[in-house]
């Protein structure tokens, strides 16, 4: 169901991946609803021994794996309905009691059940990223305020990396006291959740909340809305209390306190997109644009899909690493960014920069248009450690 103002606008606020069956080609992006034909409730009953079933009688089975969990429907819905809750139990019953799922996914689930880690890259890897960088471990460092849990996307993803670097460069000139796990961490288990094995999730995290009362994590921050949400919000359920922090709340506050000056100008357009797990899930929508509304040279525009009714990206509810039909998901959503003519997209998630990256590449945009995590333009507006007249500085532009 999309919204009155979503389909004023031409396109329904809330999205799912592809067509497939039941889809409605004349709605923007083959918006996919959950009926079936009567000749399909009808070979469905016939399978069931007379009996219509819930999945493959009443929603298609394509329709549950379309999800990307971005909670639109459930925002919008006007009689509260809570879709992504239901949509959840029934891919756990699919993976579960029947072992059916897309085949990447099942392959995601093998490597975080392997190695710790959907990318299916050695546990050893983890904390490659910090090379050099003099970057604390917690066990050398047990007193550190705040443990910076890195995540598995910006520790295995090349291009994603560039995240822990500049929060590792904000984090040291700020003076903030903290550490990382290194090979000590492993994944959250919120692909596993999201995709429908439970027991891998709940595997994961009780072996983490292990890891982290041995010792003594108390405050955490996270670069990846996803581990936010699932330390935040689900881990406290399992016996994980911890005080989590995004890393934008942190810059913000890093900000406003005077312990970092953002001093070198920006001379670009940019406009920022909401990450599901960051803005709707959690209501952060004000910290990224306040940190980007102060750097210098800097002129933000609005998507027109933005803040609560923003467009996911496309990789929620394990879809990151799902093969998905077109129309993509998330070139629609660099359609959307193309639109307000930046000449930056700004994103504080790493999947969400993955399918911006992947999307840009798609429309043949790179160069009109390029994407970068929040943390990244900071580091390069932040007056260095040890700098002198800010007046000297000068403006930068972002290869």
């Amino acid at each position: 169901m999309a919204s009155a103002e979503g389909q004023r606008a031409g396109e329904p606020v809330m999205w799912v991946t592809g067509g497939g069956p039941g889809s409605v080609p004349d709605l923007p992006g083959s918006f996919q609803p959950s009926w079936l034909s009567p000749d399909q409730v009808a070979a469905a009953v016939g399978r069931n021994g007379g009996e219509r079933p819930l999945i493959g009688g009443v929603v298609s089975e394509e329709t549950l794996w379309a999800c990307t969990m971005c909670g639109a429907c459930m925002d919008q819905c006007p009689v509260f309905i809570e879709h992504v809750p239901k949509i959840a139990e029934m891919r756990r019953h699919l993976v579960l009691d029947e072992s059916r799922m897309p085949r990447q996914a099942e392959a995601a689930l093998r490597a975080i059940e392997n190695v710790s880690n959907p990318y299916g890259i050695s546990h050893q890897k983890r904390a490659d990223w910090a090379i050099g960088l003099d970057v604390p471990r917690i066990g050398d460092k047990p007193d550190a305020e705040y443990l910076y849990w890195v995540g598995c996307a910006v520790s295995y993803d090349e291009r994603a990396r560039s995240i822990a670097t500049s929060l590792v460069s904000i984090l040291q000139v700020a003076g903030v006291d903290f550490a990382i796990l290194g090979v000590e961490e492993r994944c959250t288990g919120d692909p596993a959740r999201r995709i429908g094995n439970e027991y891998l999730f709940q595997e994961r995290a009780k072996q983490n909340i292990e890891v982290l009362a041995g010792h003594g994590v108390r405050r955490i921050i996270t670069s990846c809305p996803h581990c936010f949400n699932t330390f935040a919000n689900e881990y406290p359920d399992l016996g994980g209390h911890y005080e989590v922090i995004h890393h934008t709340e942190l810059i913000d506050r890093l900000i406003t306190s005077g312990r970092i000056v953002l001093e070198r100008p920006i001379e670009e357009t940019v406009t920022y997109h909401d990450s599901c797990y960051l803005g709707r899930w959690n209501d952060i929508f004000a910290p990224p644009r306040d940190i980007l509304e102060r750097i210098p040279g800097m002129r933000v525009v609005e998507m027109k899909r933005s803040r609560r009714e923003g467009m996911c990206c496309g990789a929620g509810g394990g879809r990151m690493w799902m093969e998905e039909p077109q129309p993509r998901v998330n070139h629609r959503r660099v359609d959307q960014a193309i639109e307000t003519e930046a000449t930056r997209v700004v994103t504080a998630c790493p999947f969400c920069r993955t399918m911006f990256d992947e999307g840009i590449a798609a429309r043949g945009a790179q160069e009109r248009v390029a994407v970068d995590d929040i943390a990244v333009y900071v580091a390069r507006s932040m007056r260095p450690a040890g700098a002198g007249d800010p007046s000297a500085a000068s403006p930068q532009t972002l290869g």
